[in-house]
């Protein structure tokens, strides 16, 4: 394990290589899963905020869905998520001709209709972050790749040569912040060089 500030990091951020392959997975994590995608509380606001932004890149069904159960609801034992549509997809998903879901929030996004990508859990995967039950201050950050759905993300980081880290760079910057990235990259290039 990795300790930065607050956060115990696990070592496979570092060694372990991945690289979405969308043309193989078609977007599987935003669909399967015990709920849907966790959200911070803060990330709640901006969804309150521009759900009317967010709205026309959705499908009917989950329209239908968030008018049924909210923007989000509570889950005991994730927290705050997004809903999904009969236990399935995220109610925020769309499926392209070519059957890969993508993001409706990310959509409106990439079109300048908001200042929020995501929910951080979806730009994260698949590394995932908890809090500690006995330290709250405290928070793991896991790398957890889903056995059959990764399997070819987790060729192509290899064939590619990307760690976990640089791959989710952007996610981890949004998350934690650019000091915290870079003393994450200090520590692999030090490794690295450990091991020469």
């Amino acid at each position: 394990m990795i300790i930065i500030d607050n956060k115990l990091v696990s070592d496979e951020l570092l060694e372990e290589q991945f690289v979405c392959d969308l043309s193989k997975c078609k977007g599987g994590c935003c669909e399967d899963g015990d709920a849907g995608a966790p959200m911070e509380k803060w990330e709640l606001e901006k969804l309150n905020a521009h759900y009317e932004d967010i709205k026309p890149y959705m499908t009917p069904q989950g329209i239908k869905e968030v008018e049924k159960q909210g923007k989000y609801l509570y889950d005991r034992e994730f927290g705050w998520v997004t809903p999904t549509i009969n236990g399935g997809i995220c109610a925020y998903g769309i499926k392209d001709k070519m059957g890969t879901i993508l993001c409706g929030i990310e959509q409106a996004y990439n079109d300048g209709k908001l200042d929020w990508k995501k929910p951080l859990s979806c730009h994260l995967f698949p590394v995932k972050t908890k809090k500690s039950k006995r330290d709250p201050d405290m928070e793991y950050v896991n790398y957890e790749p889903r056995e059959d759905l990764c399997s070819a993300a987790c060729s192509l980081g290899k064939k590619l040569k990307v760690p976990v880290y640089q791959f989710l760079k952007e996610s981890l910057i949004r998350k934690y912040g650019s000091e915290f990235y870079e003393a994450l990259e200090a520590t692999a290039l030090h490794q690295k060089s450990q091991k020469k």
